[in-house]
């Protein structure tokens, strides 16, 4: 007799299983993508009904996600904002946003949202896998109980995994199909029927004991970038006392061929994972009667870059003679980071919001990002960069013409150091 693993585990490897995504963003949708090539259906869940509408049309709606593949997943897919619809799905994967609240705290609403908009209609033989980042034990303690209010058993009657996302957007050498998947379910039978889900579309599934050492698992890929570049920063607050040039300093280091691995400063961390994860472990760390003080250090130092480049910014415009209050700043990018149109956590949302405070008038340009923080971007010409006071480069996106910028702008801070590369310049450099 078959049992319910062995008769997921075929309808998988027939691609006959629909594959249900919650949270068509930037992990869903590369997600569905890499599904609907491997011949699975797809069913794509959104609340947004213009992003579903968009999806079903095959447009082209994140910048690093072309257009071919989004027409892919047209045609192999289907995206609705009917969660009615979620049993229809063989497998439900879950890829929607756990950001922190005002106070630095795990905001885990569109997390239980989902579960309860799945625990409606779940059913004997699905699969259910958490995608999204988040603290160890999250899909044990808080999505286990939301589901089985279904009066279904996991392990039992359905199944239940996490497998983190790894993705890195923009990242033209490394794409959902080239990066391994960890995998941890809550039985062993569970994992056994998430890893064949993986193995239809990943090079290789990596295995492991339980959904809290996958959650941890994430959480040290990050921590791991996210307490190196604080570590750069500081280091180059402290070098740029000395008259250092860090960026020469990580070059040089980068040379030796083992037991180094270079990182390089900007204005402070970005994006969706990166400045967060270490405060999911601090928060998580309390409720055990422990501390990460290293790791809480690291989150509070990347905070702190924002002050040190709006400092900074204030120090080249008062040796012009020239007052923070009333200059014209222009910012140069506006995503968390190159040649992507992502401004989620980026740096230049607090700089902005600092350089206001001071009495500055803002403006930005970045080629990929039409609007942000109530403003428009500004076309980048030889008149606007004569007319702004200073120019703060934030975002080191290729699409950008330094060459005009060195030629027209009085003074340039450089947190990217981009303005090396052109030699000598008209306007006045400033490494921030």
């Amino acid at each position: 007799m078959s049992t319910p693993v062995k008769q997921l585990q075929q309808r998988i490897k027939s691609r006959e299983a629909t594959v249900g995504v919650v949270g068509l963003g930037y992990v869903g949708l590369p997600l569905s993508i890499g599904f609907a090539r491997a011949g699975f259906p797809v069913l794509g869940f959104d609340t947004d009904s213009r992003r579903v509408a968009q999806v079903n049309d095959g447009e082209q709606v994140i910048r690093h996600i072309p257009r071919k593949a989004m027409r892919e997943l047209a045609q192999g897919g289907e995206a609705t904002a009917d969660f009615a619809r979620l049993g229809e799905a063989d497998a439900v994967l879950i890829c929607v946003p756990t950001p922190l609240d005002q106070h630095h705290q795990p905001d885990m609403s569109y997390v239980e949202a989902a579960a309860d908009a799945i625990a409606a209609t779940l059913r004997k033989g699905q699969l259910v896998v958490l995608e999204s980042t988040t603290w160890p034990g999250t899909t044990r303690e808080l999505l286990l109980p939301r589901l089985e209010v279904s009066g279904l058993r996991a392990g039992e009657d359905f199944f239940l995994a996490y497998s983190p996302e790894r993705e890195d957007p923009g990242n033209t050498n490394y794409g959902m199909g080239d990066i391994p998947k960890v995998v941890g379910g809550h039985t062993d039978a569970c994992r056994d029927v998430a890893v064949a889900l993986y193995e239809s579309v990943v090079p290789r599934t990596i295995p492991v004991s339980s959904p809290e050492t996958a959650e941890a698992t994430k959480l040290m890929e990050n921590i791991f970038r996210a307490v190196n570049i604080t570590l750069v920063n500081e280091m180059k607050l402290v070098l740029d006392r000395m008259d250092v040039n860090i960026w020469e300093v990580v070059d040089a280091a980068a040379t030796k061929p083992f037991g180094f691995m270079p990182f390089y400063p900007g204005p402070g961390m970005g994006g969706h994972c990166i400045p967060v994860d270490p405060f999911y472990l601090a928060w998580r760390a309390k409720e055990f009667n422990t501390t990460a003080r290293f790791i809480e250090l690291a989150g509070e130092l990347n905070m702190a870059m924002t002050e040190h480049v709006g400092h900074r910014l204030l120090r080249a415009l008062n040796d012009d003679g020239k007052a923070i209050r009333g200059s014209r700043i222009l910012l140069l990018g506006a995503a968390y980071k190159r040649n992507i149109d992502d401004t989620r956590e980026s740096p230049a949302g607090r700089l902005i919001e600092l350089l206001k405070v001071k009495g500055a008038r803002i403006s930005y340009h970045d080629p990929f990002v039409a609007e942000y923080h109530g403003h428009k971007s500004t076309p980048l010409t030889a008149e606007a960069l004569r007319e702004c006071d200073a120019v703060l480069v934030v975002t080191d996106h290729d699409d950008v013409d330094y060459a005009l910028v060195g030629e027209h702008a009085p003074l340039v801070v450089d947190t990217r150091n981009v303005m090396a590369a052109l030699g000598d310049v008209k306007a006045r450099v400033v490494r921030a």
